[in-house]
């Protein structure tokens, strides 16, 4: 059976969508620990980040960077944390949490938000995409 993030890649799924390539998926985490908390995930469904080939590994950083870079152009914070925890989704997906303080990073507080500031936040990181 398909993971959800492979369902919301393949848009059985709705998300707001930062980017996508050939390989990798990002959209916006939809329980959030701060404004901007995008996952990015490869489009090829794994469950240990580690099982990656070094490829696919190496490009989902490659991919994440530039998403980050755009959360971090777009969303003010003192910087953007990364993390991959991959126990609540069998798929593959690092975190990317605009962080203003350790509490950002804990997963304890989430931010609540309407379907219109999601949509405006998607578009100020897709605009600063380079």
């Amino acid at each position: 059976m398909p993971s959800l993030f492979t369902r919301i890649i393949d848009g059985e799924i709705p998300c707001y969508k930062i980017a996508e390539d050939a390989d990798f998926f990002a959209f916006l985490d939809i329980n959030p620990n701060s404004k901007g908390h995008t996952l990015c995930v490869p489009k090829n469904e794994m469950d240990k980040i580690f099982d990656l080939d070094e490829e696919t590994y190496m490009g989902l950083m490659t991919f994440s960077r530039k998403i980050a870079k755009a959360i971090e152009a777009a969303i003010p914070c003192n910087r953007v944390g990364m993390t991959v925890i991959g126990l609540e989704v069998p798929h593959v997906h690092v975190h990317l949490i605009p962080l203003h303080s350790m509490e950002n990073a804990t997963f304890q507080h989430k931010e609540t938000l309407s379907k219109e500031e999601f949509e405006s936040i998607a578009e100020k990181i897709r605009s600063k995409i380079v």
